[in-house]
């Protein structure tokens, strides 16, 4: 599911329209980027929650030439589904 589909899906279930609800998801994606940043973490209880962790700098290897090389340390998005989550899928 793409953003367009995500958009008409939601619009549809709940009853408004296609603008209306994808200036709420651009919002939405908005605020959670800015949370973040900032080092905040967010929690929906009992559907996910999301924050940032940290990956150490290491040694790799380059796939096409086989070579050594430096993979610098990076901050990363950790998503953590919630049980109502886990069991929707399941």
């Amino acid at each position: 599911m793409n953003k367009s589909d995500l958009v008409e899906a939601v619009a549809e279930m709940a009853g408004s329209t296609k603008n209306n609800v994808e200036t709420v998801i651009n919002a939405l994606q908005d605020t959670i980027a800015d949370t973040l940043k900032k080092g905040d973490k967010i929690v929906l209880t009992g559907f996910m929650s999301l924050s940032v962790g940290e990956r150490a700098a290491r040694e790799g290897r380059n796939p096409a030439t086989g070579e050594p090389m430096h993979i610098p340390a990076a901050k990363t998005v950790k998503i953590k589904a919630g049980n109502k989550l886990k069991e929707a899928v399941n």
